[in-house]
């Protein structure tokens, strides 16, 4: 499929002269989100934001600590809803998805990739990259078939039946990356991948999300506090006490680390 998205891209361009225009993934207006609401104590940790992110892009957003990076990550992947504001992922609605349709979305449409890789123990990367599958009702020979293709796609071809407990970060978070991209989602969602991670082992990690969306065509948002990580990416939201207050163009190339 990517393949063919690509060569019509092609097509387009040697016909028109120009580049199609993208579709609209992500589109939030006016985010607003209150913890501890009608209390002394209310809390609006994000208040009216606005974002766009188009099928195919690579965008950052950049905050320190406390500027709402988390809640904002938690509501574009469906894991929370906002206060008051407009959420569509996808053509989709979230403000009138009921429970089980959320589910599915978070399921189908979203790949989550975090610091602290959330594998589960006692279970092999075969097992755990084959987990968002079961939920979707793919067969098992399918499952095993998918797993296996993309944890040799991201170098974890030789340990696929180790444990978590039998790798190294790096490892852990290249079996989490195969286990977001194995459903074929719609958007990866990265939040602070490569927290955990020393240099050499964070470049190898951004390597293979550049890979995925140069090679994959796969839509990234990049939550980070990271400026230079923020860098490598097409476009960067800077997030500042509930707000973006920036955006600016990134360098779209790997940097060193």
């Amino acid at each position: 499929m990517a393949n063919k998205a690509a060569l019509a891209a092609q097509i387009a361009r040697a016909v028109t002269g120009s580049v199609p225009r993208r579709r609209c993934l992500i589109r939030m207006q006016g985010i607003r989100k209150s913890f501890y609401i009608g209390q002394p104590n209310e809390l609006e940790i994000l208040h009216g934001v606005d974002l766009t992110v188009y099928e195919g892009e690579f965008v950052a957003i950049v905050g320190e600590s406390g500027s709402g990076k988390s809640t904002l990550m938690n509501i574009i992947g469906v894991l929370d809803k906002p206060t008051s504001g407009t959420y569509t992922l996808d053509g989709v609605d979230i403000h009138q998805a009921k429970d089980n349709e959320l589910a599915a979305i978070r399921n189908r449409k979203i790949g989550f990739v975090f610091q602290t890789y959330n594998l589960i123990g006692r279970q092999s990367a075969l097992k755990n990259v084959e987990l968002p599958m079961l939920y979707a009702g793919v067969p098992a020979g399918e499952r095993v078939r998918r797993a296996k293709e993309w944890l040799t796609r991201v170098g974890m071809g030789e340990r696929m039946r180790h444990q978590p407990n039998e790798l190294s970060g790096g490892q852990k978070q290249r079996v989490a990356i195969a286990r977001a991209m194995v459903n074929e989602p719609a958007l990866i969602l990265a939040d602070e991948p490569t927290g955990a991670l020393d240099s050499q082992t964070s470049r190898v990690v951004m390597d293979l999300f550049h890979e995925m969306h140069e090679k994959y065509h796969k839509t990234i948002v990049l939550i980070t506090h990271n400026p230079a990580l923020a860098e490598e990416c097409e476009r960067v939201l800077t997030l500042r006490d509930g707000r973006i207050v920036g955006e600016r163009k990134g360098g779209g190339v790997r940097g060193a680390l």
